[in-house]
């Protein structure tokens, strides 16, 4: 957990009076970082299996014990605080940060306090709020940490320690290797918030550090938030928020949160420093327990870990590793492809989509077609059937040929959606399944011509409606048209044609 403040008087903070209420948000997200080991022990950190089978005499702390740092551990923290710009000092150190819950066996947690891996950074986000238009904000990080994790409880009978007959403790997790990132509070929406705990999420999944499986864990994030009256006025009293687990009960929460918050105060009752519960079934934030402070965590620095150092070479390696992120694929995707941020934030989502997409375009494919058939066909497919795209039959060679296809107007988009479940399936050759079935684009003149000549002999009575001013029976000329040539007839020319025989 983040160094707190110290509790502070409960009383709002108030501006001119009339002036527009505004909150103030800050996110700690807790990110598991995904090694095979836990921080300070060989423990597996594999989820899902029988309680209290990855333990070990370190994870238990089991007198006569020392915890050893494990470098992936660091490597996975220094790139993460990288990727977040943030500044990796050269020397940093652990902590011992103290309270006294089942669920640490220690009584204490490994943290970092005073001197943490890096501080000082920042990341962009796009924000699409409801009924407003898309814009960016750049939201700062205030410092990025290392620390282990704690077990689990699950109370018998109840959500929460009070109310419940009984609990019981699970130490699977307790030690596997976290990273806290901070953010500063810059953040004033629910919206906001869910979308910067969105995008720290997706950027650990590009750089492979963490799977970010929210449903498991492997992203938590803990919401701070206060009210106060004009962008100019002093921060209120901070309330912190758990619980959360996804980015649409992130918002919620905050949206509920700040509203509470505005009616207390506007009804003269304090905002106290507290520790609240999101309630997911009830749509509600409830009172846990009084917020903490620093002095209350009596950090001191840990004995059994040496300090930890970072030189300046090894920091370049880590930094040459990383991929490119998802904020300068949006943009290079925008500005170079000339894709619309919609589609560009769609394929950014996971680095699979974007590198599945990358790869159809490279080989050959029109950058847009290419788009339209992955953020719509394909995506739903891979995600109905949980593929991934690096095993998908369709490789991104016969996806550009069908693309081409298309372009080239070889085929109509109906017979390549008709031939794409096929593809999806077993790949091929698109261009070798429309030979094999005839199924290429009527684009002679006079074939099309003899056809609408036909059509018009046999429907007499809507071509006269049609010139009698019932326009709208062009589509049923069309229809009928379509059905005739099995959705091969080249669509602009056979409108073109269909329209001047129509008009006689």
């Amino acid at each position: 957990m983040a160094p707190a403040a110290s509790k502070v008087a409960a009383s709002p903070a108030l501006a001119a009076p009339g002036a527009a209420w505004e909150a103030v948000i800050g996110l700690e997200t807790h990110v598991q970082l995904g090694t095979a080991s836990k921080i300070f022990s060989p423990a597996s950190t594999a989820f899902g299996d029988d309680p209290n089978t990855h333990i070990d005499p370190v994870v238990c702390g089991l007198p006569g014990t020392l915890p050893v740092l494990n470098v992936k551990v660091l490597e996975y923290a220094v790139k993460a605080a990288l990727a977040l710009n943030l500044k990796v000092a050269a020397h940093s150190k652990f902590d011992r940060k103290q309270y006294f819950y089942p669920d640490l066996p220690k009584n204490y947690q490994i943290s970092q306090f005073d001197q943490p891996i890096a501080e000082d950074g920042w990341i962009e986000v796009e924000v699409a709020e409801k009924g407003k238009e898309t814009y960016l904000k750049t939201i700062g990080i205030e410092r990025l940490h290392m620390e282990e994790d704690a077990g689990k409880l699950v109370h018998a009978g109840s959500d929460r320690l009070a109310g419940s007959s009984h609990s019981l403790v699970d130490y699977n997790r307790a030690g596997v290797a976290l990273a806290e990132i901070v953010s500063k509070p810059d953040l004033r929406t629910g919206r906001e918030a869910a979308e910067y705990a969105s995008e720290i999420r997706r950027i650990m999944r590009y750089l492979g550090v963490s799977d970010g499986n929210m449903q498991e864990g492997s992203l938590r994030c803990d919401v701070n938030i206060s009210v106060r009256q004009g962008p100019d006025a002093p921060f209120g009293v901070k309330v912190e928020i758990k619980n959360m687990n996804s980015f649409s009960a992130i918002q919620k929460a905050c949206e509920y949160e700040i509203q509470r918050q505005i009616k207390a105060i506007e009804a003269g009752e304090p905002i106290v420093q507290e520790t609240r519960l999101w309630d997911e079934g009830k749509q509600l934030t409830k009172s846990m327990r009084i917020k903490e402070g620093s002095s209350d965590y009596r950090y001191f620095p840990e004995p059994d870990l040496g300090p930890i150092e970072v030189n300046e070479a090894q920091r370049q390696a880590w930094l040459s590793e990383l991929p490119e992120l998802p904020s300068a694929k949006r943009h290079r995707y925008a500005d170079q492809l000339g894709l619309s941020i919609y589609d560009a934030r769609v394929l950014t989502d996971e680095r699979a989509m974007a590198e599945y997409f990358e790869a159809v375009v490279a080989a050959g494919a029109e950058a847009k077609g290419a788009a339209n058939w992955i953020c719509g066909d394909i995506a739903a497919h891979v995600n109905a059937n949980r593929l991934d795209y690096a095993s998908l039959p369709l490789r991104p060679e016969q996806l550009a040929e069908l693309v081409g296809l298309i372009e080239a107007n070889t085929i109509s988009g109906k017979i390549a959606k008709e031939i794409l479940p096929e593809l999806l399936e077993q790949g091929g050759s698109a261009k070798a399944i429309v030979a094999a079935r005839g199924l290429g684009m009527i684009s002679d003149p006079a074939a099309i011509g003899t056809i609408v000549d036909g059509l018009l002999a046999a429907h007499p009575a809507e071509v006269e409606a049609f010139r009698g001013g019932k326009n709208k029976l062009q589509g049923f000329f069309v229809g009928q048209l379509m059905k005739q040539t099995g959705g091969r007839a080249d669509p602009k020319l056979a409108n073109q044609i269909l329209m001047e025989k129509l008009k006689g």
